[in-house]
């Protein structure tokens, strides 16, 4: 691509943007630079999402761009992925709307980051991705959607998405990009099992293209970019790509869901709602692929897990977390989660179908209380559970009848940590919910 003379460059103006910043290179280049003003690390607010599109829409007008160097303006990392607070907040909206209209909402308000991912990698200008530092979830899948990747020798790089940790799935392509990348069996060990890639070993995977000195990664990405193998069409999109048959992964699908019913007995929806994006988006154009990921996480979205997950493993472990670092953490807390542990523990010796239905724990002859992800609750139609479970409820109650609500969250994270009680339930708070 020939480079504009210094006169023409970047003669179309540039969206509005304070989520990111366009620098402007001598030799043609653009710096989309990841910065967001007043936080330390990076995430993917709503404000992000639609800049990145706006930018990606700009970028596929502009055509004297030579290439793009997608990198973070903070000193500590890329991006850590989304603003879990604005979803949060997004939950609260979906489920508050009429039922048959959830879906559609859930897939408006979250396609974005993943249409414009897709819209940048398409936009006909190399895109390389200088990460120095983390790079998980959505700030992954924005890596994933460079053309090139150029990582740092630091152990503060780090790739990966892990999103299954707060009940939810990557849904800005990443269950389609990754293991077109790594491979299905691979990939799924990224998706399921936390698995994070740095260095040399990302590069032997097939997620990064060059390893360099902290320091040198912007230098790497500009000198791929303007070398003559610089290209803007990504594996999926090439002539002779062909998506894998439903034959070739089946295996894979099927070991990784029968260890998940095993281990969780379908109570956490969102690793079976991880393999259904795999299993029917991978043999798919990536197109429809990253469509079909969506529609999944439209779908989870709207149960109570993942909502619960986020406030007790992210906001309640904040909570915990501040309050344990500065000496504030409540005696009292530990107090109820042991009074409250022992509570449990009675309740699901006396009804064992409690315990398989509710807390995740086998016993002889149980079976998954769910092998597909749909919107219905996992305590519906157990009757003997629902009694157990709001006896239980009005026991717990009476321990934390004092408690404020600062307090309450984080109990709450205390007894998701110990597995009291599951992060998926959300605490008691989520148990007074459920009745």
């Amino acid at each position: 691509m020939p480079q504009a003379g210094a006169g023409e460059f970047m003669t179309l103006p540039l969206p509005d943007l304070t989520q990111f910043r366009v620098e402007r290179q001598d030799n043609g280049l653009i710096h989309l630079v990841f910065d967001c003003p007043d936080r330390s690390m990076n995430v993917f607010s709503n404000k992000a999402i639609h800049e990145l599109g706006a930018f990606a829409e700009w970028l596929h007008r502009a055509d004297d761009v030579r290439g793009v160097v997608v990198r973070s303006g903070k000193a500590n990392g890329f991006c850590a992925g989304a603003d879990l607070t604005e979803l949060g907040v997004a939950y609260e909206m979906i489920v508050a709307a009429p039922k048959a209209d959830r879906f559609d909402i859930a897939f408006d308000h979250f396609f974005p980051l993943s249409h414009a991912i897709r819209r940048l990698e398409t936009a006909g200008k190399p895109i390389a991705a200088a990460v120095a530092g983390v790079a998980l979830g959505g700030g992954c899948e924005l890596a994933l959607g460079a053309h090139y990747r150029v990582l740092t020798r630091s152990r503060r790089v780090m790739l990966g998405l892990p999103e299954y940790a707060v009940g939810l799935l990557p849904g800005a392509g990443g269950t389609q990009r990754m293991p077109r990348l790594v491979g299905v069996e691979a990939g799924l060990e990224v998706l399921l099992l936390g698995r994070t890639y740095q260095g040399e070993d990302a590069v032997a995977a097939g997620l990064a293209d060059e390893v360099v000195d902290e320091g040198d990664e912007i230098a790497a990405a500009e000198r791929w970019l303007l070398s003559e193998a610089a290209h803007c069409v990504q594996p999926w999109d090439r002539t002779d790509s062909a998506p894998l048959s439903h034959v070739e992964i089946s295996g894979a699908i099927e070991r990784h869901r029968e260890r998940e019913l095993a281990r969780m007995l379908g109570h956490e929806p969102a690793p079976l709602a991880i393999l259904d994006c795999v299993e029917f988006g991978i043999i798919q154009p990536i197109d429809g692929a990253i469509r079909a990921e969506m529609s999944v996480f439209a779908t989870l979205i709207q149960r109570p897990e993942p909502r619960n997950m986020i406030r007790t493993m992210f906001l309640g472990k904040q909570a915990y977390d501040k309050a344990a670092k500065d000496g504030s953490l409540p005696d009292s807390i530990e107090a109820a989660r042991e009074a409250i542990s022992t509570k449990v523990s009675q309740a699901s010796s006396q009804c064992p179908e409690l315990a398989s239905a509710l807390f995740g724990a086998p016993t002889a002859g149980s079976a998954p209380v769910q092998r597909r992800v749909g919107t219905d609750f996992w305590l519906r139609g157990r009757p003997a559970a629902m009694a157990a479970l709001k006896e239980l409820s009005r026991d717990c109650s009476g321990i934390v009848a004092d408690m404020d609500d600062i307090t309450r969250l984080q109990l709450d994270h205390a007894l998701a940590r110990t597995l009291v009680v599951p992060a998926y339930i959300g605490g008691l708070a989520g148990m007074t919910e459920l009745i």
